[in-house]
């Protein structure tokens, strides 16, 4: 039950990060590159930031951004999957304040058969379980 009331929280919503990247499997996709949208969630205890209206009580939107654009800009990766794990284990990593991140990692650049928005995966790593391995 920790889970679902983690969820039910305060959380930091970051929506529609764009960033270029070269991750894929494909030639041209580590060639060319394309874009890949984000999105993140981070749950974590708002409410000293609520009341003292003082950023040290919280964490800077730009802080997570910064992980997130390090890692799509980064190193290429063959998965989405590795994408989305490194944003959530690094946010994870550097900010011992958020107990769970969500990353959701699209590509909407793909080569299907139909229109599509994008295409992608979603992750949800909690502290608890996930810091300890």
């Amino acid at each position: 039950m920790e889970d679902v009331e983690t969820l039910r929280g305060d959380k930091l919503i970051l929506r529609g990060l764009q960033f270029h990247g070269y991750h894929g499997v494909k030639v041209e996709e580590r060639k060319l590159g394309q874009k890949f949208l984000i999105d993140i969630d981070a749950w974590m205890d708002l409410r000293a930031a609520g009341k003292s209206d003082n950023l040290s009580d919280t964490i800077s939107y730009t802080d997570i951004y910064r992980i997130a654009k390090d890692v799509v800009e980064g190193p290429a990766q063959n998965l989405l999957e590795s994408v989305a794990e490194l944003i959530a284990s690094n946010t994870l990593a550097k900010h011992s304040q958020i107990s769970a991140v969500r990353v959701k990692v699209g590509k909407p650049h793909v080569a299907v058969h139909g229109p599509v928005d994008y295409l992608g995966v979603e992750i949800l790593r909690h502290r608890s379980i996930d810091a300890q391995n």
